[in-house]
């Protein structure tokens, strides 16, 4: 008999938090130097599960396993929300309560409905959320509604970022998505940031003294 854990572990979730609306949610992009990191909260219907078997942790499947997923999973019955966070707030608030800020904008759809419960990937619910929420460590690999919204925020972020890279050329802002790389870094010393550089990062902060691309 086949088994599909992720969605056996959201059954007994959904059980034991005697709840029928159980949303899941996870983030993409704290770690980067530039663009935003974007939330995605997801709610996948019991009958539409076992279609999604496949379906896993983002940072376990290839690129393109995961623009293919993206696309099953947002051109069906599933509902999620997506929400961003942008370089600038998150230098006012921190990566932290920015991560928190973009996981509201996600859930906004899903916050009136009644005894709905969030799965939060990670140790931390998210702050101001109102809405009834649980913290699941590595939930990405345990749970089909929290991998699957890491999906649709990795893919999400990842497109955007691919955009930026049309806005700011010369950062290769569409080949390491902003994180840190070796090249990135050396675009940033002899480019200085741009405006999507989260300048509250050591690395962004360290080369404000280049000048930067026209904006």
């Amino acid at each position: 008999m086949q088994t599909f854990p992720l969605f056996e572990f959201d059954k007994h979730q959904a059980m034991n938090l005697e709840t029928t609306s159980l949303i899941g949610i996870d983030e993409a992009g704290r770690g980067p130097l530039a663009g935003p990191v974007v939330a995605c909260a997801c709610f996948i219907p019991d009958e539409l599960g076992p279609s999604f078997a496949d379906v896993n942790d983002s940072k376990k499947l290839t690129a393109a396993k995961r623009n293919e997923v993206f696309e099953r999973l947002t051109h069906s019955e599933v509902l999620y929300g997506v929400g961003f966070a942008t370089a600038a707030e998150i230098d006012q608030l921190n990566i932290l309560q920015a991560t928190f800020l973009a996981m509201r904008r996600a859930a906004q759809k899903f916050v009136n409905i009644p005894h709905a419960v969030a799965l939060i990937d990670g140790p931390y619910t998210a702050a101001g959320l109102e809405m009834r929420q649980q913290a699941v460590v590595d939930g990405d690999a345990k749970s089909l509604v929290i991998a699957a919204a890491s999906i649709i925020a990795k893919v999400t972020r990842d497109r955007y970022m691919e955009e930026l890279d049309k806005i700011y050329p010369g950062y290769n802002f569409a080949g390491h998505k902003g994180y840190g790389t070796p090249k990135h870094l050396k675009a940033l010393a002899e480019l200085g940031p741009c405006k999507e550089h989260r300048t509250s990062f050591s690395p962004v902060r360290n080369a404000l003294h280049h000048p930067a691309l026209p904006l």
